[in-house]
C-alpha cells in the first residue's frame, strides 16, 4: 500500500482513470513531520430515554428531544453464543508469559456445595468474608457451576465503585444487545424484571435499602453477592441467605504453601508457617505471598548472585556454589516479613515490576492495563511485570482488571514508594491523555480503563494551578479527553466523576473556555438524569461563562439545552415568548401584545371616492384551552396581561377620540375644513319632514339595500354612514358636521343635535336631537345605521358588547357621545 498514492480499492475512491498523484519531494516531506494534522472531533450519537444525545466534545453535547424515527427498536437478548464475548470480558486478562498454576481450592467444597444448591432453588445467598479469604477463587468455581441454571445463563459483575443503578445498567448491557442506547429509569426496569440469571456480583460496596432495590428490580434473577464485613448488612426483612467465609485450618493452610512453593516443606519452613498461620487467621492470600517468598529464597539457596542486580549480596562471588556449611545459607525470612511481606517480594523482583508497582501507589492501587506499562515504564517487554505480580500474590483481580492486593498498599507505602507519587500521576496522565484522544481507540476501551484515568484526576486536581506558559493543564487535558470518551462508552458515573474532576482543575488553572464546558456538559448530564434544578444551575452557570467569552456556538448550545429543561419543567424561559405569546415572569418586554379585538386606530382614513358601506366583523377572542402537564399546559390564552392590554387598547380608544373631537370643536374660524368634515355620524332631523336622516333612506335614493358613504371614525375607532346624499337647506355647519362626499362633491347637512362635550370626570347626559320629539322611529344606540338588508358591524379595542364588561373596568368611566355611542 503507497501512503502518497492512495488506490480506489483502499479507500472507496472510484478510478477516474487519471494518472496517478506524483510523489512530493522529500524536502515537502519532512517538513510535516513536526505539524500533524489535528484529527477530527469524534462525535457519538446516543439515546438515553427521551432525549437524543450527541457527545461532542468541542462546544458541548447537544441534547434534543429523540425523534421517532431515531428511535432504536426493542432490544434483543444475546443468545447463548452471543453471550460468551461477554463473559470474557469480564475476566481480567491473562498475563503474558508462562502460565501460572492454579491454585486448589482447600476447605470450600462444602460451602461451594451449598451454595449451587441456594441458587439452584432461586434462593440470593451474600458471601460475606474478610479481604484475601479467597472469595474470587470461590465466586468463580461456583459461576462455573451454575451455568445451565438459568435461561440467561450466568452474568459477572463487579460492584467495586458501582452504586445500584449502575449495576442494574451493566445487568441490562450484559443480557440485551442495545449499542449506543441506554433506557431510562421505567424502562430499564421493565428490561431487567425480564432477566433470568444467575447473577455473580462481586466486591459488593453497599448494602440496606439499596440492596432491597436491586434485588426487587430483578425478581427472576438469583443473586450471589460477595463482600467484606465492613459493607453495610442487609435490612432486617431482606431474603437475602448469610454465608461466612473464615480462613483455612492449619493442615489445609500448609498444604496451600506446599501447592505454591512446589515441593515439601522442611521442618523448620513448617514451623514457620504454623507461627504465620496463627497470625494471619488462615487467610489463603498470606500463605500465597509467602509461598513466593519461600520460592525466592530457594532462588538464592541456588544461585546467590541470583538478585545482585538488586543489591543483594554484591560481595558474594557470582560463580560461587551454593554450600551451606560456608554460610551461603539463606534464612528464613522473619514472622514480621511473612505477615507484610510486600516490601521484600518487590525488592527482588525486575526494575519493571518495581515502577509498575510505583505507578500502582501514585493511582491509589490501580494497576494500569499491560499493554499501557511499556509506555509508562519505558520497556518494551514491561508487559511481563504482570506476571511477577500476580504470581506473587502482590495484586488480584478486581472485575476485568487488577488491583493492589489487601493490605499491599499500605505496605509498600511504608516502604518508601510514595516518594515521587506526584511524578509518576503526572506522567500517566499525560499517557492516558494521548491514548484516550488517539482514534483508534474505542469509547469501551477507555471505559474499561476508567478507574485508573479517575484515580490520575484525583491526584493532580489538588495540585493544579495557573499555568505559567500558554501550556494548558495535565488534569484539565485529561479530564476534557476522557469524559466524552467515558460518555460515548456509557459509564455515566465516571463520566460525572470526570466532569467534576474537570470543572475543579479548570477553576484552580483559571481556564474559562474548559470550565464552562464542564458545566455544560454537567447540565446536559443532570438533565437526562430527570434533576432539573441542578440542570438549569449548570446550564446558566455555562451560559453565563460563554457569554463573556463570545462563544456564539457554545452559547447556542447551552440555550436549546436551557429551552429543553424549561420546557421539561413547565416553565418558561426567561425573556423567550412561548407557544401562546406569552413570557415569563422576569421577561424584558420587546413587544407589547394586541388585546383581544384589536388595535383601534389613531387617525382618521379618508374617505373612499364612491359612497361604500364598510362592513366588518367582530370576533370574539378564543376561549383558553388548558392541558395537564408538557407543552400543552402552557398554551393558554385569555390571561391576565391578555386582560390588561384589552382594557389599555380601550382606553386608548377614549383617549384618541376625546383628542380628535376636542380638535375638531376648538377654534374660530367656521371655515375651517377640519370641522367641516364630521367624525362621528349624527342623528339629524330631514329638512322636510320631522323624522331622524339616520332613520330611513332618502326617497329616490334607489334601492332599499344600496350602500350608503362611510364617514370618518369616530371617537371608538368606528365608522358610521349618512343616508341623505343631497345637501341641506341651511349653509351654516352646525357644532358637530357631518359631511359626506358623493358623488356630485361635498354635501354639508347641518345637525341640530347639540354640541358633543369631551368626557369629563361624571358622564355627559345626551340631550335630545331636536326642540320637539321627534314622530320617527327611536334612534338606535349604534354610531351608524344602515339599511335592514345590509347590516353593519364594526370593530373597536373593547371587543364585542358581550365582553365589554371585561375592558370597561380598564378604560375608566365610559362617555356617551351624542349619536348613543359609547367612547
Amino acid at each position: 500500500m503507497d501512503p502518497i498514492n492512495r488506490g480506489p480499492e483502499e479507500y472507496g475512491h472510484d478510478d477516474d482513470g487519471q494518472a496517478p498523484r506524483q510523489r512530493p519531494p522529500r524536502e515537502a516531506l519532512t517538513s510535516d513531520f513536526g505539524q500533524p494534522a489535528p484529527a477530527l472531533a469524534r462525535t457519538v450519537q446516543l439515546v438515553a430515554g427521551d432525549f437524543l444525545l450527541t457527545v461532542n466534545p468541542v462546544d458541548g453535547s447537544e441534547i434534543e428531544t429523540c425523534p421517532p424515527r431515531e428511535r432504536p427498536p426493542r432490544p434483543a437478548k444475546f443468545s447463548a453464543a452471543e453471550r460468551a464475548d461477554p463473559a470474557r470480558a469480564a475476566h481480567p486478562p491473562v498475563p503474558p508469559g508462562p502460565a501460572q498454576p492454579r491454585l486448589p481450592l482447600l476447605e470450600r467444597q462444602e460451602v461451594r456445595e451449598r451454595l449451587v444448591r441456594l441458587l439452584a432453588r432461586g434462593r440470593s445467598v451474600r458471601l460475606t468474608g474478610p479481604a484475601g479469604s479467597g472469595r474470587t477463587a470461590l465466586l468463580d468455581a461456583v459461576a462455573d457451576d451454575c451455568a445451565d441454571l438459568a435461561p440467561d445463563g450466568v452474568v459477572r459483575l463487579s460492584g467495586y465503585r458501582r452504586t445500584a443503578n449502575d449495576l442494574l445498567h451493566d445487568l441490562f448491557a450484559t443480557v440485551y444487545n442495545a449499542p449506543r442506547h441506554r433506557p431510562e429509569r421505567d424502562e430499564l426496569l421493565g428490561f431487567v424484571h425480564e432477566i433470568g440469571a444467575v447473577v455473580v456480583l462481586d466486591d459488593l460496596e453497599f448494602g440496606g435499602n439499596a440492596l432491597d432495590e436491586l434485588l426487587d428490580a430483578t425478581p427472576e434473577c438469583a443473586f450471589l453477592v460477595a463482600a467484606t464485613p465492613d459493607v453495610a448488612a442487609p435490612s432486617a426483612d431482606s431474603l437475602l441467605e448469610e454465608v461466612f467465609l473464615g480462613g483455612l485450618e492449619r493442615s489445609a493452610s500448609l498444604e496451600l504453601l506446599e501447592r505454591a512453593v512446589g515441593r515439601v516443606l522442611t521442618e523448620d519452613e513448617s514451623n514457620w508457617a504454623g507461627d504465620l498461620w496463627f497470625e494471619s487467621e488462615g487467610l489463603p492470600l498470606r500463605f500465597v505471598q509467602a509461598g513466593a517468598l519461600l520460592r525466592q529464597r530457594d532462588q538464592l539457596r541456588a544461585d546467590p548472585g541470583a538478585f545482585d542486580q538488586f543489591g543483594y549480596y554484591e560481595d558474594a562471588p557470582v560463580d560461587a556454589p551454593f554450600d551451606a556449611e560456608d554460610g551461603h545459607d539463606v534464612p528464613l525470612p522473619s514472622l514480621a516479613e511473612g505477615a507484610a511481606p510486600a516490601s521484600l517480594l518487590a525488592s527482588r523482583l525486575s526494575e519493571s515490576a518495581r515502577a509498575t508497582l510505583r505507578f500502582a501507589v501514585a493511582l491509589g492501587g490501580e494497576v494500569p492495563h499491560q499493554a499501557h506499562l511499556p509506555a509508562l515504564v519505558g520497556d518494551t517487554h514491561a508487559d511481563a511485570a504482570l506476571a511477577e505480580l500476580a504470581g506473587c500474590g502482590l495484586v488480584s483481580p478486581v472485575g476485568s482488571r487488577y488491583r493492589l492486593a489487601a493490605g499491599v498498599q499500605a505496605q509498600l507505602e511504608t516502604a518508601g514508594y510514595t516518594d515521587d507519587i506526584d511524578d509518576r500521576a503526572l506522567s500517566a496522565a499525560r499517557h492516558y491523555t494521548w491514548w484516550a484522544g488517539h482514534p483508534s481507540v474505542t469509547p469501551e476501551r477507555v471505559c474499561a480503563e476508567a478507574d485508573a484515568v479517575l484515580a490520575a484526576l484525583s491526584v493532580l486536581v489538588p495540585l493544579t494551578t495557573a499555568p505559567l506558559d500558554d501550556e494548558e493543564s495535565a488534569s484539565v487535558q485529561l479530564a476534557r479527553t476522557a469524559a466524552p470518551a467515558f460518555a460515548a462508552g456509557l459509564h455515566w458515573s465516571a463520566w460525572e466523576r470526570a466532569l467534576r474532576s474537570g470543572a475543579e482543575a479548570s477553576r484552580l488553572a483559571g481556564e474559562v473556555p474548559d470550565q464552562a464546558y464542564f458545566h455544560h456538559e454537567l447540565g446536559v448530564l443532570a438533565l437526562c438524569g430527570g434533576q432539573l434544578d441542578r440542570a438549569r444551575a449548570e446550564l446558566e452557570a455555562s451560559i453565563g461563562l460563554r457569554g463573556a467569552l463570545a462563544d456564539k456556538r457554545g452559547t447556542v448550545a447551552g440555550r436549546r439545552a436551557l429551552a429543553l429543561v424549561s420546557d421539561r419543567s413547565g416553565e418558561a424561559l426567561p425573556g423567550v415568548r412561548t407557544t401562546a405569546g406569552e413570557e415569563g415572569s422576569d421577561a424584558r418586554y420587546e413587544e407589547s401584545a394586541s388585546p383581544p379585538g384589536g388595535v383601534p386606530a389613531g387617525f382618521a382614513l379618508p374617505a373612499p371616492p364612491e359612497p361604500t358601506t364598510l362592513v366588518t366583523h367582530r370576533t370574539a377572542a378564543p376561549a383558553p384551552v388548558r392541558r395537564s402537564g408538557g407543552i400543552g399546559s402552557r398554551l393558554v390564552s385569555g390571561t391576565r396581561r391578555n386582560l390588561v392590554a384589552a382594557g389599555s387598547g380601550a382606553l386608548l380608544a377614549a383617549v384618541l377620540g376625546t383628542v380628535v373631537t376636542l380638535g375638531m370643536t376648538s377654534g374660530d374660524n367656521t371655515d375651517d375644513p377640519s370641522e367641516k368634515v364630521g367624525v362621528n355620524p349624527s342623528a339629524s332631523q330631514g329638512a322636510n319632514d320631522d323624522s331622524l336622516g339616520a332613520d330611513k333612506a332618502k326617497k329616490g335614493s334607489g334601492d332599499a339595500g344600496a350602500s350608503s358613504a362611510p364617514t370618518d371614525p369616530g371617537p371608538d375607532g368606528t365608522y358610521g354612514t349618512s343616508d341623505d346624499p343631497t345637501p341641506s337647506s341651511s349653509g351654516r355647519p352646525s357644532d358637530e358636521p357631518s359631511g359626506t362626499k358623493g358623488p356630485s362633491g361635498p354635501t354639508k347637512s347641518p345637525s341640530k343635535s347639540p354640541t358633543s362635550k369631551p368626557p369629563t370626570s361624571k358622564p355627559p347626559t345626551s340631550k335630545p336631537p331636536t326642540s320637539k320629539p321627534p314622530t320617527s322611529p327611536a334612534p338606535s344606540d349604534s354610531p351608524t345605521a344602515t339599511p335592514s338588508t345590509t347590516p353593519s358591524t364594526s370593530d373597536s379595542a373593547s371587543g364585542p358588547a358581550a365582553s365589554s364588561s371585561a375592558s370597561a373596568p380598564a378604560s375608566g368611566p365610559a362617555a356617551e357621545s351624542p349619536s348613543g355611542s359609547v367612547i
